[in-house]
């Protein structure tokens, strides 16, 4: 039986924090639970957004190469030239050094481009054009001195009011790792008629009641952590 998959991202941003060092990805999308394959980051290796016609190997197979300290220009040429659908993908890179490298396949629905420089690689395709990575990355750029979580957010609230995707949004993502393996932000809406605005609003709710918890849990330099310290007394 033949199953048609449709490309399923509009535009992404895979970026570090300067300040903190800190990794996340944030995407917004026309299709639902743009979150479930797209976004991915690993403490101490990098951030990956793949889109388009996705391939997730790009980063389950790049980020460990990532970590050995390859350059994402490296990582990427020699993932992309043993991927036989390549000319329908969309990949963005950065590595814990702010280096970035981005591609997108001759193959993938205009407008299809991407935009990298230092900590950030910024990847769109079905867009009305190039205006909208570009805005995108000039709020990054002037969000500099705010926390990576509240930048990506801003970026995606951008991308979308440049035009974002040509058949409209319905889901939405913000993953951001610090130094530990579990996630310091996962905020994600997989199914909303005005996904950024809904991503929002699930930003404040986790900013005021989750992430207390998830820096309260133990870390590897704390195996206790500061929640079973008070628990404890």
């Amino acid at each position: 039986m033949f199953v048609r998959v449709s490309p399923t991202v509009t535009f992404s941003i895979a970026a570090r924090c300067p300040r903190t060092g800190r990794l996340g990805v944030g995407a917004l999308t026309a299709r639902p639970a743009v979150g479930k394959l797209v976004a991915h980051v690993h403490s101490g290796a990098g951030a990956v957004a793949t889109q388009a016609t996705v391939n997730p190997f790009l980063a389950y197979d790049g980020l460990p190469l990532l970590a050995e300290g390859r350059s994402p220009r490296d990582v990427l040429t020699e993932l992309l030239a043993r991927d036989p659908g390549r000319e329908v993908r969309q990949v963005g890179m950065v590595d814990c050094q702010a280096r970035s490298h981005a591609f997108t396949g001759s193959r993938t629905r205009d407008w299809a481009g991407h935009l990298t420089g230092p900590g950030y690689a910024v990847q769109g395709n079905r867009l009305v054009g190039p205006e909208t990575l570009a805005e995108i990355v000039r709020v990054f750029a002037e969000s500099r001195d705010l926390d990576l979580a509240e930048r990506l957010v801003l970026a995606i609230e951008a991308g979308e009011a440049a035009g974002g995707d040509r058949h409209g949004a319905r889901s939405a993502t913000v993953t951001v790792i610090g130094d530990q393996p579990y996630p310091l932000w996962d905020v994600r809406v997989d199914d909303a008629e005005h996904p950024a605005g809904e991503l929002r609003r699930l930003y404040g709710v986790f900013e005021q009641e989750v992430l207390p918890t998830i820096q309260g849990l133990p870390t590897r330099d704390d195996p206790m952590g500061e929640a079973a310290r008070q628990a404890l007394g």
